[in-house]
């Protein structure tokens, strides 16, 4: 699991096909207590979230089977939005 903070959105005026319709959007990497860890990342919303919401996020194979056209070249998408994170 990624924990991550929608920071922006990013515009595309071109995209190849199966990226069609999905909303790309700035993200931020976080760590566990909420602090930034690394740098900025763009990722496709599987969710519809918003700037300063927290999110979970995944990268690789796993990222590109939230999309509908399965062969696609997605690198990062945003898979849920978290609603709270409780740290014992």
């Amino acid at each position: 699991m990624k924990l991550g903070k929608i920071i922006g959105n990013v515009v595309s005026t071109q995209k190849i096909k199966s990226f069609d319709g999905v909303k790309l959007l700035l993200v931020q990497p976080l760590d566990e207590n909420l602090n930034s860890a690394g740098d900025a990342i763009v990722a496709f919303d599987a969710v519809q979230a918003g700037v300063g919401d927290i999110i979970y996020y995944e990268t690789s194979r796993e990222a590109s089977r939230v999309l509908e056209t399965t062969m696609n070249p997605c690198d990062a998408a945003v898979m849920a939005i978290v609603d709270h994170v409780n740290l014992k």
